[in-house]
């Protein structure tokens, strides 16, 4: 059994976003956008509470260590969002920032529900540019609080985490400073928190302004961040019965429902490829809430929209159906569909009771450790549990998701 407890990152990634992958988008200004966000501020027509967290994350040559835990982190932070009373339906999004000169000033991922995109994207991240100190923070926040597409309910957490190492340029005379983009923040009900890296005094004292006026907290750890890391004996089943439950969706639709779904599945299949055992658990653990659902189904899934009678088959046209379902006839079609329906069923039971299994390991292993409290999970969970009370949202927990 390999456990250990080392420092890496928070992050995410994300509330993270990608509605499809790999499409990019010019947003107004040249910043890339990816994803097809909704207009900024739209009402969701999904009752239940919903958790939209996104991270504003420096990514240039000095912040490599966050960025690779980040990549390691996401579904963990996930799980802890999702484990609010009653589960709320969590979308992610991110704002990577470097500084003008650099390959990029921002990219934009708008928020999602459909976290393997999310992740998907995040994994072509890399950490270089800057070395002259500030950097386009001003910008970066800016672009997170209009060029998402924020909700606007009573319903829902909207967090930011600003997540650097280095203070604002606030020498650039056309920059929309950063009073200005929180005040923006602050009407729609968007909370910004300020994770400081390293030690650097200049960024202390904005970090720490910023996460006032926006009525968030200040934490500040190491350079690559400080949060629990652990590998356990449940891993690689978790992820060998995720990919098992991945192969039961079949999706339905017309053409432009099929061009999405791909993307779905194409960003699923990277993160199978290229993801750590480690990670593809984490995901498992999520995708086993109820709140990983969207992430795991997404739109127009034949098995259960038909299953839950949401859609009657009979009433999808023949050429919306998917390849396996198609050629069959009428009386099979539905034998099919609840012979998967039921063996989903079976590996999500399997799933959560391995997930149960995993947490006692990671609660235990932190035990041992002498606890966690000073972590960054525990920090960011905190900040968390206070804030999303005004949305009706209650963590009990005494401790996050790792």
């Amino acid at each position: 059994m390999k456990s250990k407890i080392s420092a890496v990152a928070l992050f995410a990634f994300t509330a993270a976003a990608v509605a499809f992958y790999p499409q990019l988008q010019r947003a107004a200004g040249g910043t890339p956008v990816i994803g097809t966000p909704r207009p900024a501020s739209v009402q969701l027509s999904n009752d239940k509470p919903r958790v939209e967290v996104a991270f504003v994350l420096d990514t240039t040559g000095s912040m490599g260590g966050l960025i690779q835990a980040a990549k390691e982190k996401i579904w963990s932070i996930a799980s802890t969002m999702a484990s609010a009373q009653p589960a709320p339906e969590i979308r992610m999004g991110l704002v990577a920032y470097r500084d003008r000169g650099d390959a990029y000033v921002t990219r934009v991922v708008d928020l999602s529900a459909d976290l393997d995109s999310v992740y998907a994207t995040l994994m072509d991240f890399e950490a270089t540019g800057g070395g002259d100190g500030p950097e386009s923070v001003n910008q970066a926040l800016q672009d997170a609080v209009e060029k998402l597409s924020w909700s606007q309910d009573d319903q829902t957490y909207r967090v930011l985490f600003l997540v650097g190492d280095a203070p604002p340029h606030m020498d650039y005379q056309d920059d929309v400073k950063w009073p200005v983009s929180l005040a923006a923040a602050g009407r729609r009900g968007i909370r910004v928190n300020a994770i400081q890296c390293g030690q650097n005094p200049g960024t202390t004292r904005e970090w720490r302004k910023i996460a006032g006026l926006g009525k968030g907290s200040y934490f500040q750890v190491e350079q690559a961040g400080s949060a629990v890391a652990i590998a356990t004996p449940y891993d690689e089943r978790l992820a060998e019965l995720s990919a098992e439950l991945d192969e039961t969706r079949l999706y339905y639709g017309d053409a432009d429902d099929k061009e999405k779904q791909a993307r779905k599945l194409e960003a699923t299949e990277k993160l199978h490829s290229s993801a750590s055992v480690t990670a593809k658990a984490r995901r498992a653990a999520f995708n086993a809430t109820a709140s990983g659902e969207s992430n795991l189904l997404g739109e127009k899934e034949l098995v259960e929209d038909v299953s839950s009678g949401r859609v009657d088959l009979d009433a999808i046209a023949l050429e919306e159906l998917p390849a396996p379902i198609k050629a069959l006839p009428a009386a099979e079609q539905k034998a099919m569909i609840a012979e998967t329906a039921e063996r989903r069923e079976t590996l999500k039971r399997q799933m959560k009771d391995l997930a149960g299994q995993r947490d006692a390991y990671l609660r235990d292993k932190v035990d041992e450790s002498g606890g966690a409290e000073d972590s960054l999970d525990h920090s960011i969970y905190r900040a968390v549990r206070e804030q999303a009370a005004a949305a009706g949202l209650m963590y009990k927990a005494d401790a996050p998701a790792y």
